[in-house]
């Protein structure tokens, strides 16, 4: 879908990108711009830069940049046009008309939405209206949860039938494709299609927009998979979403409870808990991490208390530490999980439980006694192997001196011992982040040698990234660069393709901003031209160098030197040598 000039500047100017990021992480003011943790990596010291004269971001450390276009696009997993939408709707602005030549993908996710909230009525309807729901509406009951919860949750009931899903979807209209695409039918050995979800009861996955973007389904007797859920599809990435956060986002607390399941989640919420939510089907992700980062401050996590919620815990123990979250764990004693202790102890009990929850620090220092007698010589030296370990992983000098007190009282062994013992592993940690570091740079360096554009056309690369820079910060030079140099002398395939953008956008609008090429780039691709836009601001390129790379570039197949067996230096005095014989 095309959009004017005139529409997207008038997007930008009321959706600011300070505006608009301050929503998701926390900004700095430093001089003109502003600095935050970036949203899209982990990271412990801010990398990412806010220029606010531009209206643009961009990441030092993973290379994300762009307008407030692409963020939105990045964060939100959106595509262009949708992003458009978001934005649209932020400011209270009005879309233009629609375009028939909307693009594909937006109208395949555009189906798949209408879809799974056509199949959502379906099963709520199956589950409190259809003869067949009974099954469905006795387990509820059994769980204790009121028609109220129900409602909100829009929880329902696929019957055993394996196409009475398939059926009403076809008699509302919808293709196999479709229904294929939204992984709600699957496809049989004979070619006819068959309901994926049957005699299970239905947990709908709704995203921050109030959209249906996904299912879960659980058996209701000893049935294997216990949990099915949706698969990805072009609106869902599970990895990504967190079942109950469209409602957890209305909370006024800064802490979130992230439990394991959807029936801890429903149960901890119609106790009088908005702000919990779970994971969808797998373990805490990174970027799930991130995602809670920006509605809390802390996360109190109530998994269960089995030994594989132990696991779990101390897997998002390190990934919501890194994510820049405290956490905090409660210890749930004569129940297995959230729901269960709800139902034997009350709300408020569990409310008390959640304020009284321990550090994840108390929490692994306490799994550092596992197993062992620290009343022998051999648990107590294993004992204080595991908390010197644990030790080095504090950041906070103050904290790790307390802990190093506490179990330095507790073993007798003296805190000076115990100090250089985890300042010895610190050091050792350090050096193998530093080898790691080296061991990924030689990885990345590996992977150009790889990529023809990176490698083979270094040269070229540099010099049609310098005329790229120069268009960026010279915008009105477009006319004079584009009458020496095509995009078919660019060598490499990226910088001739933003190459052909700027020139396409300059023969359209008479002016642009390199930055304002998300219709034809995608986010990440967006977060390379960002880079060529920063860097023109920090490396003066003027007419003159630009004549250099253009004649570099469009006299290549004459030169007799191989100019990509020459090193840097040698490479600027090759420039020189050309601007001599002019």
């Amino acid at each position: 879908m095309a959009f004017s000039d005139q529409f997207i500047q008038e997007l930008k100017l009321n959706n600011p990108i300070d505006s608009v990021m301050s929503g998701y992480t926390n900004l700095i003011r430093r001089g003109r711009n502003s600095v935050c943790l970036c949203p899209f990596h982990s990271e412990k010291t801010p990398s990412c830069t806010v220029y606010h004269e531009s209206n643009s971001f961009y990441c030092f450390g993973c290379g994300a940049g762009g307008d407030v276009i692409t963020f939105v696009m990045k964060i939100e997993n959106l595509d262009y046009v949708e992003a458009i939408r978001f934005l649209a709707a932020r400011a209270g602005m009005t879309m233009p008309d629609d375009d028939p030549a909307d693009s594909r993908n937006a109208l395949i996710k555009s189906k798949i939405l209408e879809i799974n909230r056509t199949a959502a009525r379906y099963f709520y309807d199956v589950l409190t209206r259809a003869p067949e729901g009974e099954k469905g509406r006795r387990y509820f009951a059994d769980r204790q949860l009121s028609a109220k919860t129900i409602t909100k949750y829009g929880l329902g009931y696929a019957p055993g039938d394996w196409y009475g899903l398939t059926n009403f979807m076809r008699s509302k209209g919808y293709g196999e494709e479709e229904l294929i695409a939204a992984d709600l039918c699957s496809r049989g050995r004979n070619g006819g299609l068959y309901d994926r979800f049957r005699d299970r009861v239905m947990f709908p996955i709704i995203d921050l927009r109030g959209n249906v973007i996904a299912f879960g389904g659980r058996v209701i007797d000893d049935g294997k998979p216990k949990y099915l859920n949706s698969s990805d599809t072009p609106v869902f990435k599970k990895s990504m979403n967190l079942f109950s956060l469209n409602f957890a986002k209305k909370s006024e607390e800064k802490r979130l409870i992230l439990a394991e399941g959807y029936m801890d989640v429903i149960s901890i919420n119609q106790a009088g808990f908005e702000n919990v939510v779970a994971t969808l089907g797998t373990a805490l992700t990174q970027e799930q991490a991130r995602l809670m980062s920006r509605y809390a401050e802390e996360i109190i996590i109530a998994y269960d208390s089995d030994g594989a919620g132990q696991k779990a815990t101390h897997k998002a123990i390190n990934l919501l530490s890194e994510a820049g979250l405290k956490t905090r764990i409660i210890k749930m004693e004569g129940a297995k999980d959230p729901d269960e202790y709800i139902k034997k102890f009350g709300a408020m009990r569990f409310g008390q439980l959640l304020n009284k929850s321990g550090g994840a620090i108390e929490f692994e220092l306490s799994k550092c006694r596992n197993g062992l007698d620290i009343s022998t010589d051999e648990g107590r030296v294993e004992y204080l192997k595991r908390c010197v370990k644990l030790f080095a992983d504090i950041s906070s000098p103050i904290e790790r001196e307390v802990y190093i007190g506490r179990v330095s009282d507790e073993t007798k062994v003296s805190k000076e011992m115990l100090f250089q013992q985890v300042n010895g592993a610190i050091k050792k940690r350090i050096d193998q982040d530093k080898k790691r570091e080296w061991t990924d740079i030689r990885t990345f360096q590996n992977e150009l040698r790889k990529d023809p554009d990176a490698y083979r056309h270094s040269k070229e690369y540099k010099a049609e990234t310098g005329i790229l820079s120069f268009l960026a910060a010279y915008p009105e030079e477009t006319e004079y660069v584009a009458s020496k140099i095509s995009p078919d002398d660019f060598v490499t395939d990226f910088n001739k393709k933003v190459y052909a953008a700027i020139l396409k956008k300059s023969k359209i609008s008479g002016f642009y901003d390199i930055l304002s090429l998300q219709s034809e780039f995608t986010a990440d691709e967006m977060g390379k031209i960002t880079e060529i836009a920063v860097n023109s601001k920090d490396v003066n390129i003027n007419k003159t160098a630009v004549n250099d790379f253009i004649k570099f570039l469009t006299d290549r197949a004459d030169n007799s030197q191989d100019v990509n067996a020459l090193s840097d230096d040698d490479f600027r005095s090759y420039f020189s040598g050309l601007k001599k014989k002019k």
